[in-house]
């Protein structure tokens, strides 16, 4: 056991020395050996399933022994519990679905666990149609994916167990509430679009292995199904499948008409797709390819007849909507409905005789809607700086769609087609004033001279440094436009600045944008997020030893990075689910997916640069590090918990300064979705806590 003394911290009132004696983890001689690159591999163990494996059960085990005990130790942290609970405690709807004259929609009281599933029909009061609150004793069953049929009268629903990627289906009657008998397994990132006559749905699933689920080894052969109700999953008819490419992922939706099945295949989290349709009105289901080769990104907006509206970066690195005769002989050919602009177009979907289009301008949302056969669009305004979520394709002209922002709880709207306008639907009542805060938007130069934007919320009227977070993510095209939580009002409340750049590897400005942070252009992200860090610092937004850094997934390896590469600038770090080895991670799970961000670590050349960066091998001893906090679950088969657990291994092994650097393992929770209300408290607390002690917020 090693020992470290940590700084003082308050409890009870007295001040008292919190000596942390790290758990001693083996270091093995695992060596790889690829394309002539020999990397030592010491916690090569750790990589071993938590829930089977007893050695890395007795290391967990003893890293709980030192973090629980500290986080619980630090100042204001059940205060901040407290309040965050109070935060949370406020009714919260998704958005709206109608159907068969019906009005379907998640909600949640305020503090439940999960989500029920409502529904409302004319004259009636709403009711609950499922309650996965009933599921679990400890609330970590949730309700995931759902669709109800075309007629209203049932609900295919996926059941989400302790947050692994695994789906069960299941099928609810919805006049009597009562859920059917059958059952289907090995559902995973599955779609449910239900046929023209609410017989039955298709889905997405992997063929059944003999020995079980597994969480750490990849999966393979991702098959299109269709599923009659009231028959066993024996019986199911295979739709379409893509033998000639096993790693690819199939996923189906259905157009609000009921005329198409569109089939979406990749490779997993890139965006370029292969699309297959299957003309639902002939009786044979033949799939027939409509885009083939994925090199481009195709997102379906809707469809009316014969013809489907896509959202594609194909000629419009910025995107475009596009339409297509799918009943055309011969290769698809695109007519341009919206035009590519100055703003990336982020997502489309058809009401009626409109398409609305979301647009995001330096990041943050704008709504317009346009004729279906192009033309003059009609602004519908926004509240302010936030960000726009659109609900699903109609036939009749309406459509829910959300506005949030940093400190705005999600706000529902319904687009009437008749007048083309917008009305407020629902509005939450949140336990806080929106308006004692404000969003501003800074743009500063990251290393290579690059604008790069960045938002900068907190209390209105603050002036002058304040502990602040810096939350980034950076890849996989992904924008990330203001949202909500709660946990940000919290922190804000507090006195601390909330942050988000909106770094290269993002989708913020289309293709470009992606590319310009992906495979061998990575550093790009680094610096980008470094460079946020320093201009917070620079312009008196924060004081400089008041600054932390949050990222999850491909965000936390970017904490782990840039802690790596800068350790002076931050005084906390809190990666989450963090992709920490980049020479292993296509060896597990979903990780062969990323390569198309990450490279091939198979490939000498993809595997060199990776070792430039990758958090686990870039540890230095020597260097005093900030202090970190780890955080990882033991069910995240996205992101195997083994890359947190290698990474902290190396962490407390090195000689890197008497700060903590620990590591929080959560129970029966995954990759994020699903976890419940209860923890996600808990979390937060632990973060604001541990982040606020470290940057000065809470001492």
């Amino acid at each position: 056991m090693r020992a470290l003394m940590i700084a003082t911290v308050l409890l009870g009132g007295a001040a008292h020395a919190a000596p942390l004696a790290y758990p001693q983890a083996h270091r093995g001689d695992a060596v790889s050996h690829t394309a002539g690159i020999a990397v030592p591999d010491p916690y090569r163990w750790l990589e071993g399933d938590v829930r089977k494996d007893a050695a890395v059960q007795a290391w967990v085990a003893a890293e709980n022994r030192v973090t629980q005990p500290y986080l619980a130790s630090l100042p204001r942290r059940d205060a901040i519990k407290a309040r965050l609970t109070q935060l949370w405690n406020y009714e919260k709807t998704g958005l709206p679905v109608a159907e068969g004259g019906m009005i379907f929609y998640r909600h949640n009281t305020g503090l439940q666990n999960q989500y029920t599933l409502m529904v409302e029909a004319p004259g009636q009061p709403p009711r609950v149609l499922l309650d996965p609150n009933t599921w679990s004793k400890d609330g970590a069953t949730a309700l995931a994916e759902w669709r109800q049929s075309r007629d209203g009268n049932y609900v295919a629903f996926t059941v989400q167990d302790g947050g692994t990627d695994w789906r069960t289906i299941k099928v609810l009657e919805t006049a009597t509430g009562r859920v059917l008998d059958e059952t289907l397994d090995w559902a995973k990132f599955t779609d449910l679009a239900w046929e023209r006559d609410s017989k039955g749905f298709f889905y997405s699933r992997h063929p059944a292995n003999p020995k079980g689920k597994d969480f750490t080894s990849a999966v393979y052969d991702h098959q299109i199904h269709y599923h009659r109700v009231g028959t066993p999953q024996s019986q199911d008819r295979l739709i379409f499948r893509t033998p000639e490419h096993l790693n690819y992922y199939n996923d189906g939706s259905a157009t609000a008409d009921g005329r198409w099945l569109v089939i979406r295949s990749s490779r997993g989290s890139d965006d370029n797709y292969e699309i297959t349709v299957v003309d639902l009105a002939k009786p044979d289901w033949t799939p027939r390819t409509l885009i083939a080769g994925l090199d481009n990104d195709y997102k379906l907006a809707g469809g009316r007849g014969d013809t489907l509206y896509f959202v594609t970066n194909n000629g419009a690195p910025r995107y475009r909507v596009v339409s297509i005769d799918a009943a055309a002989p011969g290769p698809a050919r695109l007519a341009t409905i919206v035009p590519e602009s100055a703003d990336l177009i982020e997502g489309a979907t058809r009401a009626g005789d409109r398409l609305i289009v979301a647009r995001l301008q330096d990041a943050k949302s704008t709504l317009a809607s346009y004729p279906l056969n192009g033309g003059s669009p009609t602004a519908l305004a926004l509240p302010g700086i936030g960000s726009a979520g659109l609900g699903e394709e109609s036939e009749d002209g309406h459509l829910f769609w959300s506005y949030a922002s940093f400190a705005t709880p999600s706000t529902i709207y319904r687009y009437s087609g008749h007048g083309d306008k917008s009305a407020l639907y629902r509005a939450p009542k949140a336990p806080f004033d929106p308006a004692a805060y404000e969003v501003t938007q800074v743009f500063y130069k990251s290393k290579d001279g690059t604008r790069v934007p960045m938002f900068v919320a907190r209390k209105k009227g603050a002036t002058g440094p304040a502990p602040t977070i810096l939350y980034g993510y950076g890849g996989f095209n992904i924008s990330l436009p203001p949202s909500f939580s709660p946990a940000f009002v919290g922190w804000m409340e507090m006195g601390g600045v909330w942050a988000l750049a909106n770094i290269r590897g993002g989708g913020e400005y289309g293709t470009p944008w992606h590319t310009a942070g992906k495979l061998f252009k990575k550093q790009n992200v680094f610096d980008d997020f470094i460079a946020g860090g320093e201009y917070l610092i620079s312009s008196g937004v924060t004081p400089r030893n008041g600054l932390a850094i949050l990222g999850g997934s491909n965000g936390g390896l970017l904490v782990g990075a840039v802690i790596n590469q800068r350790p002076d600038l931050f005084a906390a770090a809190i990666p989450e689910v963090g992709v920490m080895d980049m020479t292993r991670f296509h060896l597990f799970t979903e990780g062969r997916t990323w390569t198309d961000d990450y490279g091939n670590p198979d490939e000498a050349a993809a595997l060199r640069y990776n070792l430039t960066y990758s958090p686990y091998h870039n540890v230095k001893s020597g260097t005093d590090y900030p202090a970190i906090l780890v955080m990882t679950a033991d069910t995240d088969d996205r992101v195997v918990p083994g890359h947190s657990f290698k990474y902290t291994a190396a962490l407390q092994h090195a000689a890197i300064g008497d700060k903590p650097h620990i590591i929080r393992i959560e129970t029966r929770a995954g990759h994020g979705s699903g976890k419940p209300t209860d923890k996600q408290i808990e979390e937060t607390a632990d973060q604001w806590a541990f982040a606020g002690y470290w940057t000065g917020l809470t001492r």
